[in-house]
């Protein structure tokens, strides 16, 4: 199973900008697809983006679609998450997340088998 790491969450004002990063731990870190979720106060988690194993292949929510872009260093065992034109309604705790190759697009909870401690992000208005 593999570690992850969390970094670089914080507070931004409305239209800023935060790029998140997951380092992750194990030497089979590019055999896994890796995806973002996050979760608001008293609402469920949920998914954000997720990337392939080789980065090729990138899915994201509607609600960042053309903000949000998740990129992975398989050489750094890192994945990232460039978060631009941010709003209030971004604010969450951000998770990284390990999953295996699945039939279609990984964007479930359950998809995923490991999870990050989280990086809170606030955005302000």
């Amino acid at each position: 199973q593999v570690q992850l790491v969390e970094s670089g969450g914080g507070l931004v004002q409305a239209g800023g900008s935060l790029r998140l990063s997951c380092a992750a731990s194990g030497r089979t870190f590019s055999s896994y697809t890796m995806g973002w979720f996050r979760q608001a106060p008293g609402k469920e988690r949920e998914f954000v983006a997720t990337i392939s194993r080789g980065g090729g292949s990138t899915y994201y929510a509607d609600s960042v679609k053309g903000r949000f872009t998740i990129s992975r260093d398989n050489a750094k065992n890192t994945v990232h998450l460039q978060m631009n034109s941010l709003k209030p309604e971004d604010t969450a705790v951000y998770y990284c997340a390990a999953g295996p190759v699945i039939i279609g697009i990984p964007k479930d909870v359950t998809d995923f088998r490991s999870w990050g401690q989280g990086t809170q992000v606030t955005v302000s208005s």
